[in-house]
This record gives C-alpha cells, sequence and structure tokens, in this order.
C-alpha cells in the first residue's frame, strides 16, 4: 500500500545509486491503493521481492513480516520498504525487529506510517499510529538519513541507514497510540479489539442507514459506553 504522497516521497529520496543492482524486499506489498515498486525497479535492481500475508497485485511470496529473519537470515537486503504497513501488525517490536535485521549493514530502510487523525483501515485490521518521534525513537539505532511528515496526507516518511556496528534498540514498554484503545499503550488486549470491533460495525449501521439526529445520540452512546 502507497499513497500519492508516499510515492513522491520515495521518488525523492531513492535513486539509482541506493538501487541499481542491489537486492529489494518490499514488506506489506499488496497494491491497495498505489506501489513504489515501478519507481524502485526503473532504477534495475539487482532483485526485488514483494512480500504479504496474501496474494494479489505486487506480491511475489506470502510471508508474515514477523517471520522475515527466520525466512531470509540476517543482513539479506541492500533495500527495505515497508510502507502504510506498521500500523496493521499487532506485535509491530516483532516486526520492526525484523524489518532491522534482515538489513545489511550500510543498507537502507524506507518506510511510512500514517499519524493519529487518520481514520481507520482495516487490512485486514489496523491498530497503531505513528508520530515524527515515534519514529526518531523506535529507529534511533539506525542512522536516520531523511525524515519528514506531511500533514494533509497524515503521514510519516522516513529513511535511515544501517550502521557497521548496529546495536539493536530495546522497545520493551515503549507506547504507541492505538487506534483501537484510544490512547498510547505498550499492548492491546484482545477484550479491546473485540470492544474496538463492535462499535466499529454499530458505527458503519448507524452512518449508512439512521437520520444525523439519531446518529448523534447512538455515536455518544456508543463513546460513553466504550
Amino acid at each position: 500500500m502507497c499513497r500519492k504522497a508516499c510515492i513522491d516521497f520515495g521518488a525523492r529520496s531513492l535513486g539509482e545509486d541506493d538501487i541499481k543492482g542491489k537486492s529489494v524486499i518490499e514488506v506489506g506489498s499488496l497494491d491497495v491503493n498505489g506501489s513504489l515498486r515501478s519507481t524502485v525497479e526503473s532504477f534495475a535492481p539487482g532483485s526485488y521481492l514483494g512480500v504479504d500475508i496474501q496474494l494479489g497485485p505486487g506480491v511475489d511470496l506470502i510471508c508474515d513480516a514477523g517471520e522475515l529473519l527466520e525466512r531470509f537470515g540476517p543482513g539479506k537486503f541492500d533495500l527495505v520498504i515497508a510502507t502504510e504497513m506498521l500500523e496493521h501488525v499487532r506485535d509491530w517490536r516483532r516486526v520492526i525487529s525484523n524489518l532491522k535485521n534482515i538489513l545489511k549493514a550500510d543498507g537502507i530502510i524506507f518506510i511510512t506510517v500514517p499519524t493519529r487523525d487518520f481514520r481507520y483501515h482495516g487490512y485486514p485490521f489496523d491498530f497503531w499510529r505513528y508520530e515524527a518521534e515515534d519514529i526518531k525513537n523506535i529507529f534511533s539505532d539506525l542512522t536516520i538519513e531523511s525524515i519528514g511528515e506531511d500533514r494533509k496526507e497524515l503521514s510519516v516518511f522516513m529513511r535511515a541507514r544501517k550502521p557497521a556496528g548496529f546495536a539493536e534498540n530495546d522497545m520493551a514498554g515503549y507506547q504507541l497510540y492505538s487506534i483501537v484503545s484510544g490512547k498510547r499503550t505498550p499492548e492491546i488486549s484482545d477484550r479491546e479489539i473485540s470492544a474496538f470491533k463492535i462499535r466499529h460495525f454499530i458505527r458503519g449501521i448507524v452512518s449508512g442507514v439512521l437520520p444525523r439526529r439519531a446518529k448523534n445520540i447512538i455515536k455518544k452512546y456508543c463513546l460513553k459506553n466504550a
């Protein structure tokens, strides 16, 4: 997944020196609303592998993002791309650790994530929101070469390089904003997820069927009793 702002940032941030002849993996590569793949492939990478949890446009291999290191081993790719994906993984620490560890020393990781005010969008579910400060903290064990925020698109973009003396951050206990619980939290419980699904289902019915006044009353009730 990759919106226009993501594609534009990728085109500005990634060039021939980063890509030509290099090994590239895109994690969360299913093309739902756009992709960086054609931009990257125009610079003739040595290989390009798109992985996701289901087959579809842009997907070459089914692989869970939390199992990348087990599947490929450490230091296998020169460029790791993950656009509009990290909000969809419940165990973000494990996935980010995998992204960092499959990257070669001096390799580049390119990340885009939605910020707090971005709407819920389940593919298949949606858990987290990131601010620029979160990305700086989470990836402070890499050399961040560029980071930006698009306030209109509600996105944060980052390009970082893996140093030769890489020592991975311990992110245990770090709190992210959860769209499920509506607060910053280190974890999301099964109960919170179930409650969110019910609220989201009710809101969908309310938005599609009832008059505006009734919608507002029910929405207030749902929020009050969440």
